[in-house]
């Protein structure tokens, strides 16, 4: 079949071991990202199957009629970026491993990095050292501080883990059911929601964005954080309410954030005021992105694409339209 792969930035795909597993496939690779329906149109006309890389390519129905040949899009977990329906009623199987039960360890542990970088202040001082100049400033330990994890999925515990293995005190806030299940297996669950937030000195996200939990943390929340606490967020940054990050680091609760995601990708605005705070951490959304990550993920990207041509397509999301589908 006729693949195309896109957001490639690096070119890493062909260097993985499980790309061997699309031999026999005509595959086109894309390293520069694009967003205008006339460009994608363009560059997919002739694609039957379409790989996505998370959710760096928002796929819409405008697109998807351009697309006549497109019969399969494979992608690994969630799919907030792709119109589904859309597919469905053009014929589209979307084919996407949620991965229940196991999780992105290469997040979990670009979160830790963010937070000893945020409390360290490890960029500072290394801008300060380029610049020609000594030690920037006094950070912060970790032992005996309080670790906040605001939703306990799969990461979340992870992320749980490291922190009482580095001595932190841990405090759990996330729904009714996951905070049973935090308590359940012996997790400290804050008091209230205002508890979590004002006790916490680093408060980590780990929510999956849906309409629930969409803005769900507030201007309120923010002001309730400590002047030397620190906000991680590796999970969405649609998660924090519209604007209200910046004016609460300006304002000086929290004292500090560190980024992965943000609510336009790629960023590369130097204006955005995120990337001119000296209080704001911003790494590229590279949470998923390690070699040892992309052999799991692509490996179940490429599995989907040869159980469709094999006739028996895995992973469906949406399964009415097997009945349908487009056939290449």
């Amino acid at each position: 079949m006729k693949i195309s792969i896109l957001d490639d930035y690096f070119d890493t795909v062909r260097t993985l071991d499980c790309f061997s597993r699309l031999a026999g496939h005509e595959v086109t690779i894309w390293n520069d990202h694009v967003q205008g329906i006339d460009d994608l149109a363009d560059r997919l006309a002739d694609a039957e199957v379409l790989v996505l890389i998370r959710e760096r390519t928002e796929v819409r129905r405008a697109l998807l009629e351009r697309l006549p040949r497109l019969c399969l899009i494979s992608q690994r977990s969630v799919y907030p970026h792709i119109d589904v329906d859309a597919c469905t009623a053009l014929g589209i199987v979307v084919s996407s491993d949620l991965h229940a039960g196991s999780a992105s360890h290469a997040a979990a542990e670009l979160t830790w990095g963010l937070v000893i970088a945020g409390m360290r202040r490890l960029p500072q001082q290394v801008a300060s050292m380029k610049a020609g100049h000594w030690q920037d400033g006094v950070g912060d330990s970790l032992r005996h501080k309080t670790l906040g994890i605001y939703g306990y999925g799969r990461l979340g515990r992870v992320v749980a883990d490291y922190g009482r293995a580095f001595g932190m005190d841990v405090v759990v806030w996330a729904s009714d059911s996951s905070r049973a299940t935090a308590h359940a297996d012996g997790a400290t669950v804050a008091a209230n929601r205002e508890a979590f937030f004002a006790q916490c000195d680093v408060i980590s996200l780990h929510l999956r964005l849906v309409d629930a939990t969409r803005g769900i943390v507030t201007a309120a929340d923010l002001a309730r954080m400590k002047p030397t606490a620190l906000l991680v967020n590796t999970s969405r940054a649609g998660l924090v309410a519209p604007g209200v990050l910046v004016d609460a680091l300006r304002q000086g609760n929290p004292g500090r954030a560190a980024l992965d995601v943000y609510d336009r990708e790629p960023l590369i605005d130097r204006s955005d005021p995120l990337l001119g705070m000296d209080n704001v951490i911003c790494t590229p959304h590279i949470g998923y992105v390690t070699h040892d990550e992309w052999e799991i993920q692509f490996a179940d990207i490429f599995d989907q694409i040869n159980a469709y041509v094999a006739g028996a397509p895995i992973n469906v999301v949406n399964p009415v339209v097997l009945d349908r589908r487009r056939m290449s």
